[in-house]
């Protein structure tokens, strides 16, 4: 089962102990990590502290979706503006 209340996606990066990670369903809300399992566990508790402080400052805090994903891909390149 899967303990987080958002989806989050885990970009591998060109380190091999490197990870950045987001939350779609959560704006505002990235982290890095050493390994997959240290992204999922930051995460889980960093998303509770981001929506505490979006509580504490009035901000709206998003609805949890009820099927939350965990999507692992490669780094995605930024297009060039």
């Amino acid at each position: 089962m899967i303990e987080l209340k958002y989806s989050l996606v885990i970009e591998a990066t060109g380190e091999p102990d490197y990870f950045g990670f987001y939350s779609p369903d959560l704006e505002g809300f990235t982290g890095i990590g050493h390994s997959i399992e240290d992204c999922l566990y930051k995460a889980k508790w960093g998303m509770i502290e981001h929506i505490n402080l979006l509580k504490e400052k009035g901000f709206p805090v998003p609805q949890p979706n009820p099927n939350p994903k965990i999507i692992i891909q490669n780094e995605q390149e930024l297009a060039a503006v």
